[in-house]
């Protein structure tokens, strides 16, 4: 009986110890999360309508280029030929090699890429766009990213697409996503007929900046509550035009900047690979000049 009497007290002491503890860390976790509240608050803002998201498209919100997976649509429906073919691939292995955008190459390809719409109608390509869509970029979605627009459409935001791609495909992908749209490429048309032609220049690095200002100031958005999300360092002029700058699977320098920024990184690549997925589209060729390379890797392959 002594020992028992020895041991209750004892029992009662560790228990009210262990209550003891248990009250402090619970307390400590609610002030934890208390003060991560009031650092970090609800973003993004329910309600805000004069709040908004930009996306960038490749490598961004779909894996690989949309140019890419354009052009494996097109080459399969025949729109160009073997000898197109090859001067696509001086292009791009030109763009890959140097690593910079000479005025003369640039022009040369985007006058390739759009005689290859050239004469076709808005409203064929538009329906391409749609299976091309269904068979090669629906399940190149980042589910990562996808939430991350989700969750401004769900906070009543609109979310925008702003891409170098044809305007035609990136309005499809837009729609496919229940996003609000899109800003993308112009390619000339008269009476629903491509001419040819750029309207401007591709979207691409600084224009996109300028898309996303004027389309701000058209909606009377207020560009520091404003998000943008990119992959890339040819968007740091439309990522530092808003208040919520996203780097997300950065290239390495866009992830240099966004740490020296102090700007959020997400990256959804399987092992954090910086590798670029697929064949990356040489930047703001036009209507479809970075598909057409993988077009071309996909028809030696099959030789």
């Amino acid at each position: 009986m002594a020992a028992l009497g020895w041991l209750t007290p004892r029992r009662r002491s560790a228990t009210a110890r262990s209550v003891l503890a248990g009250e402090a860390s619970a307390e400590a976790a609610r002030k934890s999360t208390q003060e991560v509240l009031e650092r970090e608050p609800e973003f993004p803002v329910p309600g805000d309508e004069r709040a908004a998201a930009f996306f960038d498209l490749d490598n961004t919100v779909m894996q690989g280029a949309a140019l890419f997976h354009f052009g494996r649509g097109l080459y399969k429906r025949k729109f160009f030929d073997t000898r197109e073919l090859a001067r696509f691939a001086w292009q791009q292995a030109w763009f890959r090699l140097a690593g910079v955008e000479d005025p003369e190459h640039m022009q040369e390809a985007r006058d390739s890429a759009l005689s290859i719409v050239q004469g076709h109608r808005v409203s064929e390509l538009q329906s391409i766009g749609e299976e091309i869509y269904d068979e090669y970029m629906a399940e190149r979605i980042w589910p990562g990213t996808r939430a991350l627009a989700q969750a401004h459409l769900d906070a009543g935001q609109r979310v925008w697409l702003v891409t170098a791609a044809p305007v035609e495909i990136a309005t499809v992908i837009a729609r496919r996503l229940g996003l609000t749209g899109a800003l993308g490429t112009v390619a000339e048309s008269v009476d629903g007929v491509y001419t040819g032609k750029l309207v401007g220049e591709p979207l691409h690095g600084p224009a996109k900046a300028e898309a996303v200002r004027a389309l701000a100031l058209a909606e009377g958005l207020d560009l520091t509550r404003c998000a943008a999300y990119s992959d890339s360092h040819n968007d740091i002029p439309m990522l530092s035009l808003v208040g919520h700058p996203y780097a997300i699977n950065p290239d390495s320098k866009l992830r240099k900047h966004a740490r020296e920024m102090d700007w959020r990184l997400r990256d959804y690549r399987t092992g954090r690979k910086a590798a670029k997925v697929g064949i990356p589209a040489a930047a703001g060729v036009g209507a479809v000049a970075g598909g057409t390379a993988a077009a071309i890797a996909l028809h030696r392959k099959r030789r």
